[in-house]
C-alpha cells in the first residue's frame, strides 16, 4: 500500500507519533504519553494501531518490579511505624507486656505481635519468662542495631512519599532498602501493608522501513495531527472553526456497532411467573434477606439440632449476630411445640428450646421463612406467593448455586388437601417450566406431612428435583394461630427457568454477556 493511501487512514495520535520520533527511535507507551503530553492510555492506543498497520513492530519486553506506597505507608511516615513506637516506648518503659504496650502506644492489636517479632529478630528487643519486654542486652551497641534496622525503612518512606505516583523502582533502591521493602510489601491484599508490590511489563517498539516515506507524505500534505475531528455547535456559534484544519472524513471506516439494551431473559421470566400467579388470585409477599433462626427454621418445627443449622449450610451474620427480640406469643408457642408439643397435639422434639439461639441472624436459606411470617396475618381462605432469594453454602455446578431463587407459596382453606397441592405442582411443572414429563416422589421435611417432591425431566440434564412441598404440620400452623389446612411449596425457580428458556446450566441465567448466543435468541 502506498504512503498516500496509508496517511488517509491514520488517526491524529498516530500522526503525532510518526512526526515526533526519528526512524531509529525506540518507543514505549509511557514514553509516548510523556513526550506528547497525552492522556493515560492514549500512548498504548497509538502504538497498537501503528503496530496493526505494520508501521511499528515490537522489539522486546522488559519486566520490572515497583513498590507503591499505600495509605498506611503515608501514616507511618507521619506518625512512625509500629516498630518505632514500640522501640521508643520500651526504652522508656521496660518490663511491660505486649497488651500493656498496645495500650501505652496505641498500636493496633494485630500489629503488636508482628512488630515485636521483627524487633526481636533484629536483636533490638527481648522478652523474659514473665512475658515482659526489655531492650535487648545481647549487644552493647544497641544504637547501631536501631540505625541498621530503621534507617532503610525511613528512607523508603521518604522516597515513597515524594515519588511520582508513589512508585519506587526496585532497581533504584539500595541493597538495604531492597531487603527492608520485601518485608513491608504485599503483592495482593496490601490493605494492611505500607507498600504494595507492582510488577510491570514494558513493551518496546521500533519503526519499520516505511517511516521515512510516511513522515514525508504527512508533511507534504500539511497533516500535523492537530486537525479538528469534529465540528460542534459551539464552534459554529463562536466562529472558532475559522482557520482550523479539519480531518478528512473517511467513509470506508466501519461505524461503531450499537449494542441495544434489553431486559435480561431471566428477569423477564420471573416477571412472567409473577403475572401468572397474580392472575390466578395469589397475593405476593416479600421480606428481608436477613432472617432470624426463629422464622427461618424454628417456626417451621425444625429442631435446633437439625443438620441444616450447621455453618456449612447457612451463612451467619457477624455484626450484629442476634435480633433484639422475637414476637410474642409466637416465641412461646413455638418453644412449647418444640419442647413438648404445646397445644398442637404433638409430643414435640423433647429438648430444651434455646431462646437465645433462636435470635441468631442469618441469611435466609429457604423461602418458607416468608410463608411462616405470613401465616399469622393470612386471610382464610387465601393464596400467597413470593419470588424469594435464598442463600446456602453449596458447591456451584450446573444445577446448584450458592444464592438462588425459590417461588414459595401457601394456600389456606378448609377444603385444602393433598390433591389441591398436586394440582398446583402440575401447573408449575407444565405451564411455567414447560416440562413434558413430571413425577412426584415422597419426601421428608420437618414442617410438612405428607411431604412431596416434584421432579421434571430436562432434555440434557435428565431428571432433577424441581422443589419440595407438603401440608404444613399442626406444630407449624397452630403455633402461629392458624387452624385450617395449609398447602405449601418451595420450588427452585432457577431450575424451572432452565426448562422454560432452553438452557442447561444455572450459571447461564446470570450471564452479563449481551453476546451470549443462547440468551440472545430468547
Amino acid at each position: 500500500m502506498d504512503a498516500q493511501t496509508v496517511i488517509k487512514n491514520l488517526h491524529p495520535l498516530e500522526v503525532k507519533v510518526i512526526l515526533s520520533y526519528p526512524q531509529d527511535g525506540e518507543l514505549t507507551a509511557e514514553g509516548v504519553e510523556k513526550t506528547l503530553s497525552l492522556k493515560s492510555g492514549n500512548g498504548n492506543q497509538a502504538l497498537s494501531w501503528l503496530c496493526a498497520k505494520k508501521i511499528v513492530g515490537e522489539t522486546r519486553r522488559e519486566k520490572a518490579v515497583y513498590y507503591e506506597m499505600t495509605a498506611i505507608g503515608l501514616d507511618w511516615k507521619e506518625d512512625g511505624s509500629p516498630e518505632e513506637k514500640m522501640a521508643a516506648f520500651v526504652a522508656q518503659n521496660p518490663g511491660k507486656t505486649l497488651p500493656e504496650i498496645e495500650v501505652g502506644t496505641g498500636i493496633d492489636a494485630r500489629d503488636v505481635g508482628r512488630a515485636f517479632g521483627a524487633l526481636s529478630k533484629a536483636g533490638i528487643l527481648a522478652m523474659n519468662g514473665e512475658k515482659q519486654v526489655f531492650v535487648s542486652d545481647s549487644d552493647n551497641d544497641e544504637s547501631s542495631k536501631k540505625d541498621e534496622y530503621f534507617a532503610p525503612i525511613k528512607s523508603l518512606l521518604e522516597k515513597g512519599a515524594v515519588a511520582e505516583g508513589r512508585l519506587l523502582a526496585e532497581n533504584a533502591l539500595s541493597d538495604a532498602e531492597k531487603a527492608a521493602v520485601k518485608g513491608l510489601s504485599k503483592k495482593r491484599g496490601a490493605g494492611d501493608s505500607p507498600f504494595r508490590t507492582v510488577e510491570k511489563e514494558t513493551v518496546f517498539f521500533a519503526f519499520t522501513g516505511e517511516h521515512a516515506a510516511l513522515a514525508c507524505a504527512l508533511k507534504a500534505a500539511g497533516i500535523s495531527g492537530d486537525e479538528v475531528g469534529e465540528l460542534t455547535r459551539g464552534m459554529l456559534e463562536s466562529g472558532s472553526w475559522k482557520g482550523k484544519n479539519f480531518r478528512a472524513y473517511n467513509i470506508n471506516v466501519p461505524p461503531s456497532r450499537l449494542v441495544i439494551g434489553r431486559t435480561n431473559p431471566y428477569a423477564s421470566f420471573l416477571e412472567g411467573v409473577k403475572d401468572k400467579l397474580v392472575s390466578l388470585g395469589f397475593e405476593e409477599f416479600d421480606g428481608s434477606l436477613v432472617e432470624t433462626e426463629f422464622w427461618n427454621s424454628d417456626a417451621l418445627f425444625m429442631p435446633q439440632f437439625h443438620a441444616a443449622r450447621d455453618i456449612h449450610d447457612v451463612y451467619h451474620i457477624k455484626d450484629p449476630d442476634r435480633a433484639k427480640s422475637i414476637e410474642e406469643p409466637h416465641l412461646s408457642n413455638v418453644a412449647a411445640a418444640h419442647e413438648n408439643g404445646g397445644s398442637t397435639g404433638s409430643r414435640g422434639w423433647n429438648y430444651a428450646f434455646d431462646r437465645d439461639f433462636t435470635k441468631r441472624l442469618i441469611l435466609r436459606s429457604q423461602g418458607t421463612a416468608l410463608s411462616a411470617r405470613t401465616l399469622p396475618h393470612a386471610k382464610i381462605p387465601g393464596k400467597y406467593f413470593g419470588i424469594v432469594r435464598c442463600f446456602r453454602y453449596d458447591k456451584v455446578d450446573a444445577t446448584h448455586l450458592s444464592d438462588f431463587y425459590q417461588t414459595e407459596g401457601i394456600v389456606l382453606g378448609e377444603e385444602v388437601n393433598l390433591r389441591t397441592l398436586l394440582g398446583f405442582l402440575k401447573m408449575f411443572a407444565e405451564e411455567v417450566a414447560g416440562a413434558k414429563e413430571v413425577k412426584y416422589v415422597p419426601g421428608y421435611f420437618p414442617f410438612t406431612e405428607p411431604s412431596v417432591e416434584v421432579h421434571i425431566k430436562h432434555p440434557v440434564l435428565g431428571w432433577f428435583e424441581l422443589g419440595g412441598s407438603g401440608i404444613f404440620r399442626p406444630e407449624v400452623t397452630a403455633s402461629l394461630g392458624v387452624n385450617v389446612p395449609v398447602a405449601a411449596w418451595g420450588i427452585g425457580i432457577d431450575r424451572m427457568a432452565l426448562m422454560a428458556l432452553g438452557l442447561s446450566d444455572l450459571r447461564e441465567l446470570f450471564s452479563y454477556s449481551l453476546e451470549d448466543v443462547r440468551l440472545r435468541r430468547l
